[in-house]
């Protein structure tokens, strides 16, 4: 099997923001704040897991409020195979491409987590229908790489795609590593040197000017496939480590023990502000957000910045209930962190301004286990019992729990969807395999800080033309803070 590595390199654009550069993207994140509005959501939705023998799909929603289909599913573009898992998705170029005038936003990556296929999808030639471009089969990844289980897509100035990947074809964390593809969609080989492959594999971002690139650890997909087990933990078959690259070479330099306060640390994000040397990434099971940075000895530490308190509970499988941060993401002016606790059902906005002293200024409950009419009860630490008050939008009970959130440029909506992945969506909220999932719109003050559902804004899954479907991360057509990296 043919493991080749190849180094990614950048061509040369003065930093990508030369004065005449007519690449994708904006030359700086505060230049993209004042983007257009979006007007169109790319949506993950599957099938997969919930019984229904139908392909997954990427779903095409109006959010133009002066639109007759406003808040609706527009179009629908199903994948040829049946049971992929398709998840997260990221862009052919970005900002990272800005200086580079040939470059082109015009396809969406989609890995599908399940199974190891890449589906590339051409927005340009009508973005209210794309079409299918490309198919990348796993079969040609595992034999070029023994990659599988690709998760995460960044485009790199080079023109080429990085994927994280989260294990090898039978599910063993020890074979992840990075796939690389070039602009063909056309598989190159691995990006890390040989030997310096993560011991577990999830997202990853990178920060050229510290030529840094980190990536976090989920667990074995052999694990996680199955749905959670807390055996599993114990059994060491979950991550709890950032693995720091020299950028863009692919030496693994330095691996953080995050311990049992960053168990399963998932999303990960430098600021945008590229000559920072500070990110964040969000620990599912420990539910804390931790802070690393660069040290004077060109090093990187860690330290939580923010923790969730598990709460007490009763009529649930365990005593306590940890808040379980599924998915985060910053402003593009760097004020504000977002963040979703999948279990307890709030999400929660914080100033990060001084990112070593984040100040909680917003919080909304849009779903949750222990909301009010559920069995599953909190308790108070003098044993008083206690449930969240969910509002109804549109006369639709919310179901499930807020999971991928992404925030408009100009950072005054932040769009949520609430499926998780399909074994643990059947576990922990049955009804979302039943009743599919819905998206909601979150109107936010980007300027003193709170946060407010839209009740104008409700996308419901459950009324989809195949059965209820569960839906996932979002893309705007034109870039948002969860794709775009500056260089």
């Amino acid at each position: 099997m043919a493991t080749d590595t190849v180094v990614a390199e950048h061509r040369s654009s003065n930093n990508g923001h030369g004065c005449c550069a007519k690449g994708p993207g904006y030359a700086t994140p505060l230049d993209a704040m004042s983007g257009p509005r979006e007007k169109l959501l790319y949506v993950t939705c599957l099938y997969t897991g919930t019984g229904r023998e139908k392909p997954d799909y990427l779903a095409t929603v109006d959010a133009d409020p002066s639109s007759s289909s406003y808040s609706k599913v527009i179009h629908r573009l199903p994948v040829p195979y049946i049971g992929d898992e398709l998840h997260h998705s990221g862009w052919n170029s970005c900002s990272s491409c800005y200086g580079d005038s040939s470059a082109q936003r015009r396809f969406l990556v989609l890995p599908s987590l399940v199974s190891g296929r890449i589906y590339v999808v051409d927005t340009q030639k009508n973005p209210r229908a794309p079409s299918l471009h490309k198919v990348v089969e796993p079969a040609d990844i595992v034999q070029k790489t023994g990659l599988s289980y690709p998760h995460t897509a960044h485009c790199l100035a080079s023109g080429d795609i990085l994927v994280s990947c989260l294990g090898d074809k039978d599910g063993n964390a020890e074979g992840n590593g990075f796939l690389l593809l070039d602009s063909e969609f056309n598989v190159k080989g691995r990006w890390e040197k040989p030997g310096h492959s993560p011991a577990f594999g999830y997202d990853f971002w990178y920060q050229p000017r510290h030529k840094t690139m980190i990536s976090s650890s989920w667990g074995a997909p052999l694990a996680f496939t199955k749905g959670f087990n807390l055996q599993h933990v114990s059994d060491g078959l979950y991550g709890r480590h950032l693995f720091v690259y020299s950028w863009p070479d692919g030496e693994l330099k330095q691996t953080l023990d995050l311990g049992n306060t960053g168990l399963i640390p998932l999303e990960i994000r430098f600021l945008h502000d590229p000559s920072k040397d500070i990110g964040f990434v969000g620990c599912a099971l420990a539910s804390t957000m931790v802070r690393f940075s660069k040290t004077q000895d060109g090093s990187w530490n860690h330290e939580v910045a923010i923790s969730v308190k598990s709460l007490k509970v009763q009529n649930w499988i365990l005593p306590e209930m940890p808040g379980l941060i599924t998915d985060f993401l910053i402003s593009l002016d760097d004020r504000f962190l977002y963040f979703s606790n999948w279990l307890h059902g709030d999400i929660r906005q914080y100033n990060i301004e001084d990112p070593k002293n984040p100040v909680l200024t917003g919080q909304v409950w849009v779903g949750g286990l222990f909301r009010k009419g559920s069995p599953v009860v909190a308790v108070t630490d003098d044993g008083q019992p206690y449930q969240s008050d969910v509002p109804e939008v549109q006369g639709h009970r919310l179901r499930g729990g807020p999971q991928m959130i992404q925030l408009s440029l100009d950072g005054k909506r932040l769009y949520v969807t609430n499926s998780l992945f399909s074994a643990w969506d059947c576990q922990f909220y049955p009804e979302l395999k039943e009743k599919g999932s819905h998206m909601l719109q979150i109107d936010v003050n980007s300027e003193k800080g709170g946060m407010a559902i839209n009740p104008k804004f409700f996308v419901d899954f459950e009324a989809e033309p195949d059965g209820p479907a569960l839906a996932h991360e979002m893309r705007y057509p034109g870039g948002d803070c969860t794709s775009d990296i500056w260089i």
